[in-house]
């Protein structure tokens, strides 16, 4: 009998002798788009973090205002600095090189700062009234000398420029102006500094240039160009070779036939270059020209027409100062983009078109270099973009170029192969709303998989035992048995629409220009609603716009281009006798007229020019709709609404009561019409929270903080019988141990019908009630809920806060906020924020048994709770969440700057196995057990056959 010892002892062995049920998931079901931003072309540049080393990175500023550096080599972010404020409107930036010293510099807004090229460590920072016109390094004979800087500010309509020590900020020398001139751009070419001005009116401006002395910051010179026929505003002037060794100011007349050159320095010598036309009118005229000192003095004048685009080169001549054509660029069809690169004095011109890339020095006319373009996805046109140019041998070169697209993508073209590309365009969001995958487009899936399985191979079986490489198709969506795949739709602030599939790391799907904005112009977007059961998403704009689209495809159903309708302030999701739609709602807090069958059955909840919260109902009469008022509320004097927050749409209750440790009940106040309206006051440095019935417009709980920093985020969450708010103010001492004092803090309030345990409160067991007649009392005043709360301390302030939603609602709530000082997003346990733990005591036996503990006033936020991790999401402007079919599981979106998702389980995975079950070893278990059986079978009926025969 020692066979089936051995068996059992086989068996065992396979088992693991230790097991791990949850395994740490981090960085494998979350993913992260970390974004910079649309590269600007005049803050985008090849640079050498170290003065030694020859490899270099790519940095820019984006319209963002994000700092960045990326390696060429992988597209991967090497550091970034987030450097304009969230509500600032394309922030005017500006980034130069230091080169030779290992650092960059940026102005934006009213901050100068400069960074350590390689870590991103600020190495100093200064600031100033006023706002950055332009920023520029001064170039020195001497090569040790550590080079300042030239910033140039605008400040109550003068013009201040100063000179800033490159060792700490400090400002050597100031220059203000005392004109009322617009100030453009500052440049020098070492022995002078110019400050180039606007002077006029906005009928038309001449161009004024003021000298100054580098050393002293003394005016030298001043002299006008006359071109009031020609400029009209600041872009019409096209400044270039700043800091080049012969710097110039362009302009091109009003037909574009002529581009008009002035060599900085030389007074009224104004020099005319033709501008050949190249199938059509000239639309666009770009100039590129070398930024440093030793470079030859050359430039390039890029025109473009609507369906071709050509180039022409231009030499000066130090000595006379003429300019003269050296040679021409032919002419190509389609955008195209010219980029300059510079290697000491040598300047070169890297041309791309969709086709091929093209190499020439600036010196002649000869080709250096010519490659196709290989890229494996479409991106679009070339708009502009910058290159590096290596020369490897006497005639052989190497260049990669970081160009921008048409569909706001980053590509990096090395020798003409695509090596990678960013998707900066999905940077901005403003909106996002989860879509389920429609089941066409799964089942359509499905069948595809089916066909195209072999019978003898089950993958499935086999991918469901041993694990599998993670494997992504783009483009390609089907639902998963879990619920982990569905679609999010993400507006963008530049008018761009994106379908992210979060079954496969959030990658892009599809995207859709909705509407073509014009520059420094955001895309307001004021709702976002879809209808998975029709597989479309509807998105309104403030202007009246809306665009209607697939929302597996991106394919455009429908445009309502912006100034078609009424403007609109807010939108609201109703449901009326054809369905659920997308409501807008006008200038102060009107719906306008609605179609009898669209006409909502709930009172709306809008906000008037003044202030005022209403609440309006429809009523139906024939064909007729009339709109009536029902209710309205007004807050304290001189305070201003600043949110109004209602329960998420998908909110399930799982209990209607909260079992106590003696087996008692208290009975949730579950309202579904409850909102809450947050408002503040700077004067009073005040803030309340009001509590509303949506239906009669009755306060149902009220409280108001005093010594509030409203400068400050206030933030709140609603949902089931709960809600919580965070703000910076004084703190109200509850326990002995906690002073007071001021701070962030967190307030957590549950809502209850008694203070009774198994009390349902006025309305008793009722299962109809009506917040207008709420009992049969006439005028009887509304059934108002037992209210517990407690305060916390929290080290950061909190910017945005939601709620994790799962299927039917039984797993614990937890709280997502989001920290902008740390740039990340914190999931706060619901046992953390329980109003009912027991204050300067310990809890009893029965309070255990509810899973109290004894409250400690300060919540730290342990590192545990990061669901980004070590991850840092810059800018984000909501956090969105979306129920997965298994319980324990919420889907979690955070977007704005960043795009960053992940699955959250707040009272654990209880319903799905962890990667760190051995599904190998179990079968590997099953089968050796089975193997024993099969063996030991015959052997235990010839053991049994044999016993009969004996005792016979």
């Amino acid at each position: 009998m020692r066979l089936p010892i051995n068996l059992l002892c086989l068996a065992l062995s396979v088992l693991p002798c230790a097991l791990a049920v949850y395994a740490d998931e981090a960085y494998n079901v979350d993913y992260h788009h970390e974004l910079l931003g649309l590269p600007q072309p005049h803050t985008t540049f090849f640079h050498r973090p170290r003065q030694h080393d020859k490899a270099t990175l790519l940095y820019t500023l984006s319209d963002l205002g994000v700092l960045g550096a990326v390696n060429p080599g992988t597209g991967k972010v090497v550091w970034r600095q987030f450097l304009a404020d969230n509500d600032t409107a394309s922030p005017a930036g500006f980034l130069r090189p230091v080169e030779g010293e290992g650092a960059v510099v940026s102005a934006v807004q009213n901050r100068v700062d400069c960074w350590d090229a390689m870590s991103g460590r600020e190495k100093w920072g200064n600031v100033f009234a006023g706002q950055v016109k332009d920023l520029e390094v001064m170039e020195h004979a001497a090569a040790d000398e550590t080079k300042d800087v030239l910033a140039l500010f605008e400040d109550d309509g003068k013009a201040h420029l100063r000179r800033l020590k490159g060792a700490n900020g400090d400002v050597a020398w100031a220059y203000k102006d005392g004109s009322e001139d617009i100030p453009l751009q500052v440049s020098t070419n070492i022995r002078e500094v110019f400050i180039v001005s606007l002077h006029g009116s906005w009928g038309g401006y001449n161009l004024k240039i003021t000298i100054l002395d580098p050393v002293t910051g003394k005016k030298t010179n001043e002299y006008t160009l006359s071109t009031k026929t020609d400029i009209h505003s600041p872009d019409d002037v096209l400044l270039v070779g700043a800091n080049s060794a012969s710097p110039i100011v362009s302009w091109t007349d009003k037909a574009m036939k002529h581009l008009k050159v002035n060599i900085l320095g030389r007074s009224g010598d104004i020099q005319s270059l033709p501008l050949k036309e190249s199938d059509g009118e000239i639309v666009k005229v770009m100039l590129h020209a070398p930024h440093l000192v030793q470079s030859l003095p050359h430039f390039g004048v890029h025109s473009q027409s609507a369906v071709s685009n050509r180039a022409d080169v231009y030499h000066i001549n130090l000595a006379s100062g003429k300019i003269e054509k050296e040679y021409e660029l032919p002419k190509l069809p389609g955008p195209g983009a010219i980029s300059v690169g510079c290697s000491n004095a040598n300047v070169y011109f890297t041309r791309l078109t969709e086709d091929e890339v093209i190499l020439v020095s600036t010196a002649s006319h000869g080709i250096l270099g010519r490659w196709p373009v290989t890229i494996d996805t479409p991106h679009g046109s070339l708009i502009h973009g910058v290159s590096e140019v290596v020369q490897k041998a006497t005639d052989v070169y190497a260049v990669r170029s970081a160009v921008v697209t048409d569909t706001e993508e980053w590509v990096l073209v090395r020798n003409g192969n695509e090596a990678w590309s960013r998707p900066e365009g999905l940077s901005g969001a403003i909106a996002a709303i989860w879509a389920e995958i429609p089941e066409s487009k799964s089942l359509a899936k499905s069948l595809e998989v089916e066909a195209h399985s072999n019978p003898f191979r089950p993958e499935r079986f086999l991918s469901s035992i041993l694990p599998q490489p993670t494997s992504h198709t783009t483009g390609s969506l089907s639902k998963d048995g879990f619920g982990f795949s569905k679609v999010v739709i993400v507006a963008t602030q530049r008018g761009r629409v994106y379908g992210l599939d979060t079954g496969n790391h959030g990658s892009v799907i599809w995207s859709l220009q909705a509407f073509n904005l014009p520059a420094g112009k955001k895309w307001n977007v004021k709702g976002i609603w879809v209808d998975n059961s029709r597989g479309t998403a509807t998105i309104r704009g403030s202007e009246g716009e809306y665009v209607l689209l697939q929302t597996a495809t991106g394919d455009n159903v429908e445009t309502m281009p912006p100034g078609s309708s009424p403007p609109v302030t807010s939108t609201a999701i109703v449901d009326g006798p054809s369905g659920k739609w997308l409501l807008p709602i006008g200038v102060d807090g009107n719906p306008g007229e609605v179609p009898k069958d669209w006409v909502p059955n709930e009172i709306l909840i809008v906000q008037s020019a003044d202030g005022e919260i209403r609440g309006l109902k429809f009523e139906t009469k024939g064909l007729d709709t009339k709109l009536i008022v029902a209710w309205t509320f007004h807050t304290g004097i001189g305070q201003k609404i600043t949110s109004i927050v209602s329960r998420p749409t998908h909110d399930p209750v799982a209990s209607i009561g909260r079992v106590l440790g003696d087996r008692t009940v208290l009975y949730k106040y579950l309202n579904p019409n409850i909102v809450l309206v947050t408002a503040v006051s700077d004067i009073s440095s005040t803030a309340s929270f009001y509590l509303l019935d949506s239906v009669s417009g009755s306060i149902l709980y009220t409280t108001t903080h005093t010594g509030v920093d409203t400068a400050q985020p206030v933030t709140s969450a609603l949902t089931e019988n709960w809600f919580a708010y965070s703000l910076w103010s004084d703190v109200l001492s509850t326990s002995a141990s906690m002073t007071a004092a001021k701070g962030y803090q967190i307030l957590i309030f549950e809502l209850y019908e008694s203070a009774i345990p198994n009390d349902r409160g006025p309305l008793g067991a009722t299962d109809n009630s009506s917040s207008l007649e709420p009992s049969e009392v006439p005028n009887a005043e509304p059934a108002l809920p037992h209210v517990i709360s407690q305060t916390f301390l929290i080290p950061q302030a909190i910017s945005h806060m939601s709620v994790t939603s799962t299927r039917q609602g039984i797993t614990t709530r937890q709280l997502l906020c989001y920290l902008p000082s740390s740039n990340s997003i914190v999931g706060i346990p619901r046992a953390l924020l329980d109003p009912r733990r027991p204050v300067d005591r310990d809890p009893t036996t029965l309070e255990q048994e509810e899973g109290l503990f004894r409250y400690q006033p300060l919540i730290e936020f342990d590192p545990k709770m990061s669901i980004t991790h070590a991850r840092e999401v810059y800018g984000i402007k909501d956090v969105i969440t979306s129920p997965a079919l298994l319980e324990s599981t919420s889907l979690v979106l955070a977007y704005g700057v960043d795009i960053f998702g992940t699955r959250v389980s707040p009272s654990m995975a209880f319903d799905i196995l962890g990667k760190g079950f051995n599904k190998l070893s179990l079968v590997a278990t099953v089968v050796a057990l089975g193997v024993g059986v099969a063996v030991l079978a015959p052997m235990v009926r010839k053991k049994q056959i044999n016993g009969r025969w004996m005792t016979s």
